[in-house]
């Protein structure tokens, strides 16, 4: 009778806890069972543990073999275990040695013909092994994903008669392929925007603070484009933003080849037929929805309207908190969710309202209804609403505009003055930051109180235009915010 514990890691969000794949060989009727909370596609892998040991030159124990995955109470799901319990077998067997087994994590899902397949969410599984200080060895498959860490302890491995000649100092392994970061230049240029000058200046300022922004306007006015071009006015991420990034993708169990180039933010666009679930994340096994996979990056939400409303809403706390908790009967699990909301919306059912060339055909009622699909608390949440018209313009006529590359300049300094304040972004500055950095002059705060008493604004849209000010008066390169700061915040409120 033998048993020993081989190291695995559970899926729960970002956190990836530690799980022991204990098993233990002894007497009694030939038989494989899993248990500690698992669910069916682990309670499958005893054929395709059975199978990978026996193809891949190994004996299968002639014994009563029990694997216990603990703790107990940690729901457990997917097939990532299968290598852990079949390196626990083999070793409880005594066919390959246990020296190794403290200081290895293994990952992994098995072929019957004993290879290594891809699992989802193996990169924030390799990042709680490298800081908890053990070596970690995943499928070949994820090598473009772990290879972001950079660190040798991440080791790949094709099957298991490799981990096995590596347990057995017969071989080694190889450490993932570090993926280099590279910024790509953004396809969308912001010079194919002809005119539309006070949208440019709006989406400009959003850029610096990391504010939110609607568009309200008829068809064919740039809303679209606009919205396109907004990642390529960010900052390039950092290499912690990069990693996040990727996390929530592997989490995902997104195809590496569809995730966004390195060094670039993602940009996350989904139909307005999208689901709250799929909006906010979900499922019995709570995964990633579209907000945490635009983290640290934009999610464009075009024909606002036709969301469904409790899909909206869902929206409000990760806007104001950064982060959404999904909660289930047996777990609670938190993503990251600091997104930056755009939006877009025609000024009516038909979109022709205010248009000077077409003629708008809803009544009033219908105007009102349709923008009350809309919640006052949602819309309360955005930092600048503006309103587009068309601008009729020959194409015959030369125009240069500004490309991405002039604006990302100015935007990147602007965010060099936040930073010296220790802040991320300005749309995230919490009450006390507000105090000590957007408070503006004496004529500021009597503009502000005006605006109060006619636009009837509640304390969170105060918040917010002082914000927007704050990042206005980085663009301008000044550190005291003034009446003008604070004017052009408050005209960016159109309601």
């Amino acid at each position: 009778m033998h048993s020993v514990s081989v190291r695995c890691r559970a899926s729960a969000g970002m956190n990836a806890p530690e799980v022991s794949v204990e098993v233990f060989a002894g007497p009694g009727l030939p038989g494989l069972s899993i248990v500690g909370l698992v669910e069916t596609a682990i309670k499958e892998s005893r054929d395709r543990v059975r199978a990978a040991i026996l193809n891949s030159g190994f004996n299968m124990p002639d014994r009563r073999i029990v694997v216990s995955l603990a703790p107990a109470d940690l729901p457990k799901s997917g097939s990532r275990y299968d290598l852990a319990i079949a390196i626990g077998i083999l070793c409880a067997s005594r066919q390959l040695p246990v020296a190794l087994l403290e200081s290895c994590e293994f990952v992994g899902e098995l072929a019957l013909a004993g290879e290594l397949r891809a699992v989802s969410g193996t990169l924030p599984m390799a990042m709680r092994a490298v800081e908890a200080g053990h070596r970690i060895i995943v499928p070949r498959a994820n090598e473009h994903e772990t290879g972001l860490l950079e660190n040798p302890d991440v080791l790949v491995a094709n099957n298991l008669q490799e981990v096995g000649n590596f347990l057995s100092s017969t071989a080694t392994l190889s450490s993932a392929l570090c993926e280099k970061i590279v910024v790509q230049p953004c396809s969308a240029d912001l010079s194919d925007v002809i005119g539309q000058a006070r949208a440019r200046r709006a989406l400009e300022i959003v850029a610096v603070g990391g504010h939110h922004l609607l568009m309200r306007g008829p068809p064919g006015t740039g809303k679209s484009m606009l919205a396109q071009r907004l990642p390529g006015l960010l900052p390039a991420p950092g290499q912690r933003e990069v990693l996040e990034t990727a996390a929530i993708f592997s989490l995902r169990g997104i195809s590496p080849e569809c995730w966004p180039e390195w060094g670039t933010r993602p940009f996350r666009a989904p139909h307005h037929t999208a689901t709250p679930a799929a909006i906010a994340g979900g499922g019995s096994t709570p995964h990633p929805g579209e907000i945490s996979l635009a983290h640290n990056g934009v999610l464009f939400l075009d024909e606002l309207p036709e969301f469904q409303r409790r899909a909206l809403e869902v929206l409000r706390e990760p806007l104001e908190t950064g982060m959404i908790s999904i909660s289930r009967a047996e777990r609670t699990v938190t993503f990251p969710a600091r997104f930056q909301l755009i939006a877009a919306m025609n000024p009516c059912p038909c979109g022709y309202r205010g248009d000077p060339v077409h003629e708008c055909r809803c009544s009033p009622d219908q105007v009102k209804r349709y923008r009350e699909r809309i919640s006052g608390p949602f819309l309360d949440r955005m930092d600048i609403v503006i309103e587009l018209s068309r601008e009729v313009m020959s194409f015959s006529a030369q125009s240069s505009e500004e490309s991405t590359a002039d604006v990302n300049k100015r935007v990147v300094k602007a965010r060099e003055l936040c930073k010296k304040r220790g802040t991320i972004t300005n749309g995230s500055l919490d009450g006390k930051a507000i105090r000590s950095w957007c408070w503006p002059d004496q004529r500021g705060l009597a503009l502000l109180d005006e605006a109060i008493t006619k636009l009837g604004l509640s304390r969170r849209a105060c918040d917010r235009a002082l914000r927007v000010a704050r990042s206005i008066a980085d663009l301008a390169g000044v550190d005291a915010i003034d009446c003008r700061h604070v004017a052009e915040a408050l005209s960016y409120r159109a309601t």
